[in-house]
């Protein structure tokens, strides 16, 4: 080693010379050929020059391959110290020099530790910040230990949290921080060349700053380590032992030269001021060693200034961008640990399947796919919601694979959309090894007390725990309920005090007077700019401006809006209000629909971020004024109150599945009314943590579509996909056996009697027939322009003769392929062989296209679908439909995309009409506005609002046990 060679030379021509050890880490010396002192001088500005260059060039080399890679350094400095001051300058110039992005917050000195901690835990909760550091020290009145504590031990760039103290501490662990200074002492300890394992070390001061930090890193190396302190005994004595000797204790030259022991390493940490007259400032700075005696006997030995000064801002840069590396790492690693099954037979009930799982704890989940803190929030340890921020982390991601899930047209045998949603996805996520999402409805407590019962698919392939979807979630559904009616509530009020005050008065109550000054609430503001009147003071609107501004003069005869609650309550569809005495005879004739059918819902499911869905709420029209004008949310001024209602329901719920798999349930609009998908928020986010980057594989969203694809499925394409953006890559078309054959005219299936033979034995006569409806829905999603797939969610009892019916029709048809699957009775290992083709599919080019123009006339597009999807002749405009088509283009609605009404069991508007029906034409009874989510809906034939109970509801079954488990949900 060099320091041995110098330690054995002469004193009098001793040669000096400028090595390199690393890269990273070098050692400068002078050279000259004199008399000098022996030791060689650790240049610690040298060093850390060297490791910040380095620093750099990491950074830099990442950044080419991924340019959103973006290290911060964000620091907290309460006060006005002027040598703080100093300190933060130093590390913002080194953070921006290595490319680091630099964040001071300045609080004042008053600040409270309440205010500091809510600060550190917002900057614990941004994923742009990758290291925190509070500067010390802090007012008196705040608890530095408490502060410490409170930044998140994975942002703790300056290494003091207990979490990295204490694995620091430990053989066995390993910090992600090392404090700064003790980690650029031991680096400068390394640049000597010495090699440390079996020397002898001496720490001087206990501090937890330095001297016990670099006492515990010194063990870790190997050394044998004395720490002394204030109450040590004979220090003299015990510094001339030692090979290493670093003193931290802040006294002037308090080591004396004679105590080192010749060709002893000494780092110097401390920093005293002391009087000269000679330098300009009239301080000169020393150490705690006498420098100049003990540079006679050790072998190296760093300076003050300029020896570990300079290394506690190069080792904050390192671990800065260590910190932001780990965090990059993590937010690509995806890493998803599948939950065994135990697959039974028979295959007991759905809850009985449920309750036997454990799931993993919902913040695993969270962890598996790279959210950081910031990103959820968890509703228990089983439900989390995701925050929309992630989708801005995420924006520089390509979008994962998107698939939507449909069905043939529905039957009382049912066709496991649901169950083949999330049997798909345990099978390319649990068995496939692809990052994979499904993305459903929320259900409404209507049918899960009505009668289908729960809808978080069956069998070994569902969504866990079952009692918690099927139920209250995380209270999105009660969100969308409390707003719908809160609106519902100042429509009737503000009708009921236009008729009661006169303008005068209505104007001085809408914009009271406060201290003797009237102005309008920002919602306002939108009125008047809406009838024109470009002023902003009250005090200036003229009377007939205070008129149209003050009463919005609502037509009852065109109110749209009714109240809703989540339960099918068939006696609330037509009812009267206003029939109390405080009400002065203004009753009306209104309704209740399903909390599911309100636009809230669907503007929920349509909303593209927080600030679409405030606009979109406003926008919602519940009416027309006396002289045709649309009345919205915000001319009532109630769409900010609305969004505050719905603000925490526009986050995803985060759930699993048995074999967990993620999955997204949001929103739950009424399939028949709305457009009965999830909502483009969950799908967008769900792309984005399955998207890729340089060096990923892209993973796969499975998003289903409510009923058959003629509902579901044509309003996601024309719809949903028009609002997000997206493009899908394939569509699985879900069918049975059973249900195919009720199509091709099988006996009639009555409740509580077995099946007919027709449904339990081979019968391919009845199934051709039926497949003529699987044939159409194959041909209708073709003409979107991208891969179809059909799924056949298979029986034990069907045969597989026909299964091959199934497929050779299916390829007839267009289908891509026609894939047997048996998900329900073995989780994702029974749709291995559809998650294959899937991914096949996806592969495919596709030329995406939408069934027709936004542009054409409303009647056109009603036409288009109708004759298109359903197959039918034409349609048939009442007198009220021909007055509502005229009306919305009056009021400039007619380019919006139209969502029908109608029944879920058949191609027509009537629901007993299976397979193909051929010959008709649709009766278009209404049509209604729902212009703030972004379409219309023409009502077609009967179709109803508010679903009744059957004789028999579900709710029968479904109780708690002794242990107070749910029990009888499906």
């Amino acid at each position: 080693m060099l320091l041995g060679v110098l330690s054995s030379r002469p004193l009098s021509t001793l040669l000096f010379s400028r090595f390199v050890r690393s890269p990273a880490t070098r050692l400068y010396t002078t050279t000259l050929t004199r008399r000098i002192m022996p030791a060689s001088i650790i240049d610690g500005k040298a060093v850390a020059q060297s490791v910040r260059a380095d620093v750099k060039t990491k950074i830099a080399e990442t950044k080419a391959k991924f340019p959103h890679f973006k290290p911060h350094l964000a620091i907290v400095q309460v006060g006005t110290r002027d040598d703080s001051a100093v300190y933060i300058r130093m590390k913002e110039r080194a953070a921006k020099e290595a490319g680091i992005d630099f964040t001071l917050q300045k609080l004042p000195e008053t600040v409270s530790q309440a205010e500091l901690l809510e600060k550190v835990r917002a900057l614990n909760d941004d994923y742009r910040i990758h290291g925190i550091l509070v500067q010390m020290p802090l007012p008196s009145h705040i608890d530095e230990a408490s502060v410490v504590e409170a930044i998140d031990y994975q942002k703790d760039v300056d290494g003091f949290h207990t979490i990295n103290i204490g694995n620091m501490a430990k053989k066995s662990a390993e910090p992600l921080f090392l404090p700064c200074t003790p980690k650029g002492i031991i680096t400068l300890l390394h640049s000597t060349g010495i090699e440390i394992s079996g020397k002898r070390a001496v720490v001087l001061g206990r501090s937890d700053i330095v001297g016990a930090p670099v006492a515990t890193l010194l063990t870790a190396e190997d050394a044998t380590v004395t720490l002394c302190h204030s109450r040590t005994q004979n220090v003299e004595n015990i510094v001339r032992e030692a090979d290493i000797l670093v003193v931290a204790i802040g006294k002037t030259e308090f080591v004396k030269g004679d105590w080192v022991k010749p060709g002893a390493v000494v780092i110097d940490v401390g920093t005293n001021g002391v009087p000269d007259s000679t330098k300009k400032s009239g301080m000169r700075w020393v150490g705690d060693v006498e420098y100049n005696k003990a540079a006679e006997v050790a072998s190296a030995i760093t300076p003050v200034p300029g020896g570990v000064g300079p290394m506690t801002v190069a080792m904050l840069m390192e671990n800065t961008f260590a910190s932001a590396k780990r965090w990059f790492d993590l937010s690509r690693e995806r890493k998803f640990s599948p939950l065994p099954l135990e697959l039974k037979t028979p295959v007991p009930s759905d809850i009985e399947i449920a309750k036997e799982q454990t799931p993993k704890h919902i913040e695993t989940v969270c962890r598996e796919l790279g959210l950081s803190n910031g990103e959820f929030e968890l509703y228990g340890s089983n439900k989390a919601k995701i925050g929309l921020d992630v989708l801005k982390r995420l924006e520089h991601r390509k979008d994962g694979r998107y698939i939507v899930v449909t069905g043939i047209t529905p039957t009382p045998l049912g066709e496991g959309k649901s169950t083949t949603t999330i049997g798909l996805v345990q099978a390319l996520g649990a068995h496939l090894n692809k990052v994979a999402f499904a993305c459903v409805r929320q259900p409404s407590q209507g049918p899960t007390f009505g009668i289908k019962g729960g809808a978080a698919g069956g069998g070994y392939s569902q969504v866990i725990p079952m009692d918690e979807f099927n139920l209250h979630l995380t209270g999105d559904i009660h969100a969308v309920t409390a707003s719908n009616n809160l609106l519902a509530a100042a429509l009737d009020a503000r009708m009921f005090h236009e008729n009661t005050q006169t303008n005068k008065a209505l104007f001085n109550r809408l914009c009271p007077a406060k201290k003797g000054v009237r102005t309008f609430a920002p919602v306002m503001l939108k009125r008047l700019q809406k009838l024109g009147i470009n002023k902003t003071d009250p005090a200036e609107l003229t009377e007939e401006e205070i008129a149209r501004f003050a009463r919005l003069d609502i037509d009852p005869e065109t109110i749209t809006w009714q109240r809703v609650v989540d339960v099918n309550d068939r006696f609330l569809r037509k009812i009267t209000v206003g029939q109390n005495p405080t009400e002065k005879g203004q009753e009306r004739v209104t309704g209740y629909d399903i909390s599911v059918a309100s636009e809230v819902m669907a503007v929920l499911a349509l909303a593209t971020d927080l600030k679409d869905m405030r606009q979109r709420l406003g926008n919602m029209v519940v009416a027309s004024s006396k002289s045709g004008e649309p009345i919205t949310a915000d001319d009532l001024g109630i769409g900010g109150a609305l969004t505050v209602l719905m603000k925490d329901a526009i986050k995803p719920n985060l759930m699993q599945t048995l074999e967990g798999t993620p999955v997204l349930v949001h929103a739950g609009p009424f399939a028949n009314i709305a457009h009965g998908n999830s909502s483009v928020l969950a799908d967008k986010v769900a792309l984005k943590l399955a998207g890729t980057e340089p060096e990923m594989e892209a993973g796969y969203v499975v998003t289903e579509a409510g009923f058959g694809a003629d509902m579901g499925m044509e309003k996601f394409f024309d719809i949903k996909c028009r609002v997000s953006g997206l493009v899908p890559d394939a569509v699985v078309i879900v069918a049975t056996v059973r249900a195919l054959k009720m199509h091709g005219g099988a006996p009639e299936v009555v409740a509580g009697k077995p099946l007919p033979d027709a449904y339990t034995e081979e019968n391919l006569e009845f199934l051709e027939k039926g497949c003529a409806n699987l044939v159409k829905h194959i041909e209708n999603a073709k003409k979107f322009g991208i891969s179809v797939l059909v799924a056949i969610n298979r029986f034990t009892s069907d045969t597989d003769a026909e299964m091959e019916l199934i497929r050779k029709l299916s390829l007839a048809a267009g289908a891509d392929d026609a894939v047997a699957c048996d998900h329900w009775a073995r989780g994702g290992l029974g749709a291995v062989d559809l998650g294959k083709a899937v991914i096949e599919a996806c592969e495919k080019e596709k030329e995406f296209k939408y069934l027709y123009d936004l542009d054409q006339p409303i009647e056109k597009k009603i036409e288009t679908i109708c004759k298109e999807i359903y197959g039918a002749d034409g349609i048939e405009l009442s007198d009220l439909a021909k007055n509502k088509i005229e009306t919305y283009t009056k009021q400039g609605f007619s380019s919006l995309p139209i969502c029908m009404a109608k029944t879920q069991y058949s191609f027509s508007h009537d629901g007993a009409l299976k397979g193909v029906p051929t010959g008709f034409t649709v009766p278009i009874r209404d049509i209604r506005a729902s212009v703030g989510a972004g379409f219309l809906y023409p009502l077609v034939g009967t179709m109803q609002t508010m679903p009744g109970l059957p004789t028999r509801p579900c709710f029968f079954d479904v109780d708690l046990d002794d242990e107070g488990n749910v029990v009888g949900l499906f």
